[in-house]
């Protein structure tokens, strides 16, 4: 609302229903409370009754002051300010999560124990991971007997997901280098200045190849505080895993015994601050992906920019004491008449 030229509001405004009060006391005071009252004063003669013009309207008039003082402390306490020029606004930003998945691209990678293999199965529930992850940068690291960046970090999940989708395997030499394919990782996010740094490591293996030992990249992820939760991937037993080509470029398969080395994943997550999961199937795997999802969720904070509005109750409160006064004050004078 505008008062000489200045505009106001109120930040409790709900406090002003309680002005209806003041016609229901005006109504009451008309009907019931207004009668003539016969007043004797010892300027007038004893027996003598006032029943002057000046009686008829001290009444009102103490009154009428009353319910003014009322109306300013309602008023008052429903928190007038003087708005600003220019609104108050709100400032969002959200502050994400910087990711590598580290994927394991051997050709044990090609075993039917997952569908239609553990590469692809591994590749279709990392997508749906990342199709989740719309606040974090997420870059991809594949390894086989060597590692090598598959997506740098990028906080765009089209360029992610289509790379994901390029992944291969054979690319470099064979065999299973997972200290390489985590200190690729670990590389990718060293120089990274987000408060929380993940690498997903996924294997379904034992470290046979890399000039770097797993336990020695854990090392390094502990020293940059990276967090890595490593999967071992492989159904418990044995699983039809390739073992062979034929003449024509197929795969022979066998079953083969699962061997992972699960107590080098569990302290290399152990020691980072990370956790170690064993994913046996399709569902146990995207159940693992979906928990660390949870434990991992984008921090978003809200800063909000609020312009500093003067309150006006003081003058409000001042004015109805004055009232108060003026109505005691009056009240004493005219008792001290009669």
């Amino acid at each position: 609302m505008k008062l000489f030229g200045e505009t106001y509001q109120f930040a409790d405004a709900w406090v002003l229903w309680f002005l209806l009060i003041i016609p229901i006391l005006v109504v009451f005071y008309i009907f019931i409370g207004n009668r003539e009252v016969t007043y004797k004063t010892s300027i007038i003669p004893q027996g003598a009754t006032v029943n002057s013009g000046f009686a008829r309207f001290i009444k009102p008039f103490l009154f009428g002051l009353r319910m003014l003082a009322l109306t300013f402390i309602i008023t008052a306490l429903a928190r007038p300010q003087m708005s600003a020029e220019s609104p108050s606004y709100v400032e969002q930003y959200k502050e994400g999560i910087d990711i590598v998945i580290a994927l394991d691209a051997s050709g044990s990678m090609l075993a039917k124990d997952f569908e239609p293999d553990r590469f692809e199965a591994s590749k279709a529930v990392a997508e749906e991971f990342i199709s989740k992850r719309p606040n974090d940068r997420i870059g991809l690291v594949l390894f086989e007997g060597e590692a090598y960046t598959q997506c740098p970090l990028t906080g765009d999940q089209d360029i992610v997901t289509e790379l994901l989708r390029d992944a291969e395997m054979q690319v470099v030499e064979p065999g299973t280098a997972i200290g390489m394919g985590l200190g690729t990782a670990v590389n990718r996010l060293r120089d990274s200045e987000a408060v929380s740094k993940v690498i997903i490591l996924l294997t379904d293996g034992v470290n046979t190849h890399g000039k770097i030992h797993p336990l020695a990249a854990a090392e390094m992820a502990k020293e940059f505080g990276v967090r890595v939760y490593t999967i071992g991937v492989g159904t418990n037993g044995k699983a039809k895993t390739p073992v062979a080509i034929d003449f024509s470029g197929k795969y022979i398969y066998d079953y083969v015994d699962v061997e992972i080395d699960e107590e080098t994943l569990k302290t290399i997550a152990n020691s980072t601050g990370g956790k170690y999961f064993r994913a046996t199937d399709n569902n146990k795997l995207a159940a693992i992906y979906d928990e660390i999802d949870q434990l991992e969720k984008a921090k978003i904070e809200t800063i909000e920019y609020e312009i500093d509005l003067p309150e006006k109750s003081m003058p409000l409160i001042l004015l109805a004491l004055g009232l108060i006064s003026l109505e005691l004050i009056t009240r004493l004078i005219f008792r001290s008449l009669s």
